[in-house]
């Protein structure tokens, strides 16, 4: 059995995310989102969705990203 590493439950289904050269275990999709997820540069929120990148900072959408001041950013619908 594995740790999950956000709360510390061992669990005999936990499942590991490879991302930038790093292996995080977790036992729930929330615990990997609480680790993992961007968050939104002018709100604050976890990004669950797709975001929006703009000059290099995430937004979870086009309304925070123009509120934060960067320009030519929309939603796709």
């Amino acid at each position: 059995m594995a740790r999950c590493e956000v709360c510390g439950n061992e669990y005999g289904m936990t499942f590991e995310v490879h991302a930038q050269g790093a292996v995080h275990v977790f036992d729930c999709f929330a615990c990997a989102i609480h680790r993992m997820a961007p968050i939104c540069e002018h709100c604050r929120c976890q990004i669950i969705g797709q975001g929006v990148e703009a000059d290099q900072k995430w937004y979870c959408g086009a309304h925070c990203a123009r509120s934060d001041g960067r320009v030519g950013i929309v939603d796709r619908v």
